[in-house]
């Protein structure tokens, strides 16, 4: 008998279906297609049958009685049937094992029970459907009264389409019992073929399809007209799907199906999917059926993705997770307990390039529905973070749950950075000179110590297979500060996940390569402990190099300069430095003013940094312009400087992330764009040159003719440093080219490259070198986008003394009730803005707040004795205040101020 189409049935078999899942089954499946083709020698004189579909018929009807004979039983408790389940001492075999002994005893011809009146399984339920299949199919019209018909057929349903759900839910609501539709929805939901195959999007097909399809046999063309014509049977449902469960399986045609879409593409019609959910989830009985089986069907699909190549076999396999994460429920409570973790650890299993197709295709929805799946994958994370006490020995990186749903939060981060506004083309070009390497290098290598990050900071694989970058994207779907899960940070053991970062183990998950779900603050801790390792890696090197050369040990990248000549003596030795062994920036900084007690533990760095930093930027110097209107300084195009000098800002500039300083400089954002490897463009002269970005936007919208009204030409002016004229041709002949209406956008364009790019090439690329000449090594660009390397650099603009007050602390004998310190703090709340950075400055060594603002500031407040007429002093390295107990309110301020506005310099207490 030709059995051919038996085995592709996933209703006959369920376990089989799954044989491009599984390589054991698949091979099971061969030698079971092998024995069911030689059964027509077997069996033909037993079986008198006058056509080949009667012959399948038959044979698909008494495997199938096999088969539920084997796992599920007759009913009958005192059965004797050694065959059957309900036996006493039968041996329960799994699916696949019963598939085969189905069809030895098919060959054999053995005993068959008859189902028991008790029995109310799918055997008992197939012999009932498998009796009015005749009719069925002469009556294609069902009669509304023979619902008992309707649901024994809907036990046969394992993909659904739109209109099935809506034939099977109108005949529920006619009967106001919705059981069988809830049965269909567990059945199909719980099962990764039967989602895989539902909701196809329908196509013509075209001619090459055709004619492939006409050069099939025709044992198997009948098979598809017996399954069309009988749309009253289970065979209609079964049919597509063991088609594609075959295609599957070999491996062929349907992977060419997908090769078919776009990479932004899948073969579920998304907008069905959607319609369905939102008629269906009204519902609460049909709701909790989607649950129920998003718990069976989550650690299946698990297993497939983790052990079984599931979706290099069947890149359909997608459709399961577009599906189910349409389920606008999926953040409500019922889901966050077991259903959705499972789902998330399944969904984060994904290989790479399914990862990168769910993206793209993502990054085509709207707003609201990016919010929501991100408000999904947030809710979970916090609800774990919550309902669990993680510390130091219980980490959140060991909480799978929290690990997989930050997993899948990448995704739809990246497609929120596809979805918005690209600019994938201005990119800064390379360095044209690869930064020098050490010359330990070598003896690095001889000691183990090869220099980490050799071939560049690290990159996220996802953006390698999308080929694009955060930095490429100016203005996302939705903000990037959505992406952050504050509860996360809150118990996040930033040392411990640093460890995991750098080590990068496939044990341990790192919280770091998804930076984009970490605050500034988390982030900068992270880079705070890379440095400090760097720090202490090139002083171990640094000595065990002296030992092994003989030569004067020299741990730190040591600066002594005269307060009054410290551009000079700093520059200098920074320019050696460079050109002798650029590794020694690595090392950690110790500044020491002559003729000064101070001991570097910091505080000094600090204020070698402020007074660096103003003497730099001194528009008298040259090398930079100020902007009285921005309060913005920008790159001098005609400065008389050398290259030379705006490296060495780059490595001030490099040096003070390096080193954990915060610094008073005032660029626009262009300039972090730009060392994050992006051009500047007409969109960034908002911020660095309002007034021109203003008149070239008029000059976009204006109405009339540009040509005759405003005679402007591709030749632009600007004036130097002595005020004389310069001029510039944006095209070659510039000044005989008119500008209109239609070459204005050209102009625009090349008119802010001129501005932002072309005219301080030179400047910039300079000031870049010496800035990564510093952090080359650092994961600065991977961690950190390029307003979050303003706020490192310069800190918080917002100064929040109550937030000060909040975390401050206590030592000598105060506390916070105590009568000075309260009158101290009404005080400090008094003073006016300048005077409080003056505060700031006095106490902490610069007058920015550290990023987080300044209830990150971990300021102490120390009693220094009794009530006297010394002054207060601090320790900037340590931001500690040493306030003696003044009498008076009025005392304590006099003291204060005349502290915070003529201090300057540092002395030993």
């Amino acid at each position: 008998v030709d059995c051919s189409g038996i085995l592709m049935s996933p209703i006959f078999f369920p376990s089989i279906s799954k044989m491009y899942v599984y390589e054991s089954r698949f091979t099971t499946v061969l030698a079971l297609i092998v024995v069911v083709n030689k059964l027509d020698s077997h069996r033909t004189d037993e079986m008198h049958l006058t056509s080949d579909h009667r012959k399948r018929a038959a044979a698909k009807h008494l495997i199938e009685r096999y088969y539920h004979q084997l796992t599920e039983g007759c009913g009958n408790e005192s059965c004797s049937n050694s065959w059957c389940a309900s036996s006493v001492g039968f041996n329960r075999m799994d699916n696949n094992a019963a598939a085969v002994k189905a069809l030895e005893l098919y060959k054999v011809n053995a005993k068959l029970c008859d189902p028991h009146p008790s029995k109310k399984g799918t055997a008992s339920a197939y012999l009932e459907s498998s009796s009015h299949s005749n009719s069925a199919c002469s009556n294609r019209k069902m009669n509304n009264k023979d619902v008992h018909s309707v649901r024994d057929n809907f036990k046969d349903v394992n993909y659904l389409t739109e209109e099935k759900v809506y034939e099977i839910l109108d005949i529920c609501g006619e009967k106001e019992d919705y059981s069988p539709l809830i049965r269909v929805i567990g059945r199909v939901f719980s099962s990764a073929e039967g989602l895989v195959q539902s909701f196809r999007r329908s196509k013509p097909h075209t001619k090459e399809e055709l004619k492939s399809l006409q050069g099939k046999d025709e044992d198997k063309d009948e098979d598809e007209k017996e399954a069309a014509a009988c749309s009253a049977t289970a065979m209609e449902e079964d049919s597509p799907a063991s088609s594609s469960s075959l295609r599957l399986g070999e491996g062929s045609s349907g992977e060419n199906d997908v090769q078919k879409l776009a990479p932004d593409e899948v073969s579920v019609d998304i907008d069905a999917v959607r319609r369905v959910y939102e008629r269906l989830l009204s519902n609460e009985k049909i709701e909790a059926a989607f649950l129920n089986a998003l718990v069976y069907l989550s650690p299946n699909v698990e297993c497939d993705l983790t052990y079984h190549n599931v979706y290099s076999r069947d890149p359909n396999y997608l459709n399961l997770f577009v599906i189910v994460m349409e389920n606008s429920n999926l953040h409500s409570p019922e889901y966050l307990e077991i259903a959705l973790p499972q789902f998330c650890k399944a969904m984060s299993k994904l290989p790479l390039a399914a990862q990168a197709k769910l993206a793209r295709l993502w990054s085509h929805y709207s707003t609201e529905q990016i919010r929501r799946m991100v408000e999904t994958f947030q809710q979970l994370i916090t609800y774990k973070v919550i309902s669990n006490e993680f510390n130091s020995r219980n980490l959140v990186n060991d909480d799978d749950a929290v690990v997989a749903a930050t997993k899948c939060l990448k995704v739809v981060y990246y497609a929120n950075v596809l979805g918005g506004d690209l600019d994938t083309e201005h990119n800064e070009e390379e360095d044209e000179e690869p930064i020098p390497e050490s010359s330990e290098l070598t003896l690095q290598e001889l000691l183990g110590e090869e220099r980490r990050n050799k071939k560049g900071p690290r990159v996220d694989p996802l953006e390698i297979e999308l080929g694009i970058r955060t930095n490429d994207c100016r203005r996302p779907l939705i903000s990037f500060e959505e992406f952050v899960n504050e509860p996360l940070n809150e118990v996040l053991e930033m040392d411990k996940d640093y460890t995991f970062f750098k080590v990068e183990t496939e044990n341990k998950f790192s919280f770091m390569t998804c930076p984009f779900i970490l605050n500034a603050v988390t982030k900068n801790l992270g880079l705070y402990y890379d440095n400090r390792i760097r720090m202490y890696s090139e002083r171990r090197i640094t000595v065990l190099y002296s030992l092994v050369q003989g030569q004067q040990l020299n741990p730190y990248l040591r600066l002594k300069v005269r307060r009054d000549h410290i551009i000079d003596d700093a520059l200098v030795r920074l320019e050696m430095i460079a050109m002798e062994n650029p590794a020694d920036l690595k090392k950690q900084l110790y500044v020491e003013f002559e003729g000064e007690q101070g001991v570097d533990e910091g505080g000094v760095s600090k204020e070698f940094f402020q007074l660096v930093v103003e003497e730099i930027f001194n528009p008298d110097i040259g090398m930079f312009t100020y902007d009285e209107r921005t309060k913005l300084f920008w790159f001098n195009p005609s400065s008389f400087e050398n290259e030379g000098q705006y490296t060495l800002i780059g490595i001030v500039l490099g040096l003070a992330i390096y080193n954990n300083c915060i610094l008073d400089v005032h660029f626009p954002m262009v300039v972090y764009r730009k060392l994050m490897g992006k051009k500047g463009t007409f969109r960034d002269l908002a911020d660095a040159n309002p007034v021109l970005y203003q008149s070239l936007k008029e000059l976009l919208e204006y109405e009339g003719s540009v040509e005759e009204d405003m005679m402007i030409t591709f030749q632009i002016s600007q004036t130097d440093l002595f005020g004389n004229p310069l001029m510039y041709d944006l095209r070659e002949n510039g000044d005989k080219i008119p500008v209109t209406n239609e070459n204005r956008k050209e102009f625009v364009a090349q008119y802010a490259e001129y501005m932002l790019n072309k005219s301080v090439e030179k400047q910039f690329k300079a000031f870049r070198r010496g800035f990564h000449m510093v952090t080359n090594e650092s994961p600065l660009k991977y961690l950190f986008r390029p307003e979050e390397i303003e706020l490192l650099i310069c800190g918080s603009r917002n100064l929040d003394f109550l937030a000060l007050e909040e975390t401050t602390e206590y030592d000598g004998g105060y506390n916070r009730d105590s009568r000075i310190i309260k009158e101290f703090w009404e005080t400090l709340h008094s003073f006016g803005e300048e005077q409080k950075r003056l505060f700031l400055q006095f106490t902490t060594g610069t007058d920015r707040a550290p990023v987080g603002g300044l209830g990150k500031l971990k300021m102490i407040i120390a009693k220094n004795g009794p009530d006297t007429d010394r002054l207060p002093t601090s320790h900037t390295c340590f931001n500690v205040l040493l306030l003696p107990e003044y009498s008076s309110k009025e005392k304590l301020r006099e003291r204060l101020l005349k502290a915070i506005t003529y201090a300057k310099g540092f002395g030993m207490l």
